[in-house]
């Protein structure tokens, strides 16, 4: 684990590599599973003022969803999440004329209609982000769903760090970004020796 201020790091974030593959995985992360996106409170303030902007870039499915459940859900597990269409995708999920899955709320902010661009947690896939009382723990999170993600980050090289850096200085900041990537470079520099 790495530690940076009240965050616990593990090693798989500067170690694995991803890039996401769309063209193979289909958006899968947005369709799979068995529970919505992982929401912070403060999202929910955030989702209710904006819905009337985001509303439009969803698929009609979509609004019915959020209509009939709400912008957002109360999990299994206790946490927030966004609602689901028919215990499959997203509500906030829609697909482009290929069939991948893309976020109607990037869409809406992509487009100019809203300022934010989508729940953190989702900005932030591959790694979860789970808070405690004391430190927050940031984990790389495997899906095979992914495994196409997996494959290409390794062909380019990229590790999970750099290709989530604009959640992660979302999230964290400039500051605590640094120095992981001070981090991830001296642990690179002790391998090469």
């Amino acid at each position: 684990m790495i530690q940076i201020d009240d965050t616990l790091i593990s090693k798989e974030i500067i170690s694995e590599e991803f890039v996401c593959n769309i063209s193979r995985c289909k958006g899968q992360c947005c369709v799979s599973g068995s529970a919505g996106a992982p929401l912070e409170k403060e999202e929910i303030k955030i989702l209710e003022k904006l819905y009337s902007k985001i509303s439009p870039f969803l698929s009609t499915k979509g609004r019915i969803a959020i209509q009939e459940q709400g912008n957002y859900v109360i999990g299994a597990d206790g946490d927030l999440e966004t609602p689901l269409i028919e215990n499959k995708e997203c509500a906030y999920t829609v697909f482009d004329k290929n069939g991948n899955a893309q976020c109607g709320i990037e869409k809406a902010y992509n487009k100019g209609a809203i300022d934010w661009n989508k729940p953190i947690s989702c900005h932030l896939y591959p790694i979860r982000v789970k808070n405690y009382p004391t430190f927050t723990a940031v984990n790389y999170h495997e899906w095979s769903v992914c495994d196409s993600a997996c494959s290409l980050g390794a062909e380019l090289k990229v590790p999970v760090y750099k290709f989530v850096k604009k959640a992660l200085i979302r999230k964290f900041g400039k500051k605590w970004f640094k120095k992981l990537s001070l981090f991830a470079k001296e642990s690179k520099n002790k391998k090469i020796q």
